[in-house]
């Protein structure tokens, strides 16, 4: 019994000992010097990778961004009414001539996009050193008032213009020239229906006065050269004012023949010299108008030549007077 108990004690003492030389200094730094080598293998890679890669990229440059033969030197641009390629070479940046591949495509194309009177834009490059960009602009159909104040004044560069599917934006400069004869359309204040650019605009006003625009191209294509205005006046019926002050009444149906009526009438009054002031065009028979005391000079703008049967037509109207009279 006692002997057993020595021999336990002994073995106690023995794996005391191998525990105090397993966690000795020397094997301690040995397992640092094995962890530091691992390191260092680690980093020799990693630098060597990154010593491939910097090569790499140093080579893309000197080939692709750095090289002469790559630098911008055409500005290859469609033909349009709201950016010139002097106004493309501003955004681009162009001292010095970048390379085409330090040129941002998607980034250029949203600048572009962004712009007033640009509806779409799309941007690639040619090799060796051609910058493509087709635009497709916003074509104008009338211009756009509104009673709250706060549009600028319309026909002027900056004024609000509105396109064929509603989309209001600022006029640019270069558009100017071609929109600047085209009629205003007057919408009303409305929190539901705001009036703003960069946003197609919800007016049912403005869908009616549409309707009057299209009516009138289809019988006369040069109308936009006599309407001056147009705003709807009430639930049932709109006006539309001509360059020489003449306001007439429509209702929100039936355009194409009050139009023709219209057109009629205006011929008439410029070939015998009296000015039409109001003009109710909605009912179909007994049409009264009112007149004006200024008598106008032989042959202004809004004369044309008549076609045979509308001359026929003109020859039974009878001469306006200030009451209804029978058409």
């Amino acid at each position: 019994m006692f002997n057993r108990q020595i021999s336990k004690t002994r073995r106690h003492s023995r794996s005391k000992v191998l525990e105090v030389r397993v966690l000795s200094p020397r094997i301690a730094w040995l397992g640092f010097l094995k962890c530091m080598g691992r390191i260092a293998k680690f980093a020799c890679a990693l630098l060597a990778v990154l010593g491939i890669g910097w090569g790499l990229w140093l080579g893309i440059q000197r080939a692709f961004y750095k090289n002469p033969d790559f630098q911008l030197k055409v500005i290859d641009l469609n033909p349009n009414s709201v950016i010139q390629e002097s106004g493309l070479a501003e955004i681009v940046g162009i001292d010095p001539p970048p390379s085409l591949f330090a040129i941002d495509m998607a980034v250029l194309v949203d600048k572009l996009k962004v712009m007033p009177g640009i509806a779409d834009a799309h941007a690639e490059r040619h090799l060796p050193g051609t910058l493509v960009v087709r635009i497709v602009t916003r074509t104008p159909r009338a211009w756009i008032s509104s009673s709250n104040g706060k549009l600028p004044a319309e026909r002027q560069i900056g004024g609000l213009l509105v396109d064929h599917v509603g989309f209001a934006y600022l006029c640019p400069p270069l558009q100017f020239e071609t929109a600047k004869n085209l009629p205003v359309i007057q919408l009303p204040t409305s929190e539901k229906f705001p009036v703003c650019a960069g946003q197609c605009l919800g007016h049912p006003e403005l869908i009616h006065c549409f309707r009057l625009l299209d009516a009138a191209m289809e019988v006369d294509p040069d109308s936009v050269h006599w309407i001056d205005s147009l705003k709807q006046e009430n639930a049932w019926s709109l006006l539309l004012v001509t360059r020489q002050g003449t306001t007439s009444t429509f209702g929100l149906g039936d355009h194409e023949r009050q139009i023709h009526r219209l057109r009629l009438a205006m011929d008439h009054s410029n070939q015998k010299g009296y000015v039409i002031n109001t003009i109710n065009l909605i009912p179909k028979y007994n049409i009264p108008i009112t007149l004006r005391s200024e008598v106008l000079a032989p042959r202004t703008v809004l004369a044309r030549k008549l076609s045979p049967q509308e001359s026929q037509k003109n020859s039974r109207t009878q001469e306006p007077q200030s009451s209804p009279i029978r058409n």
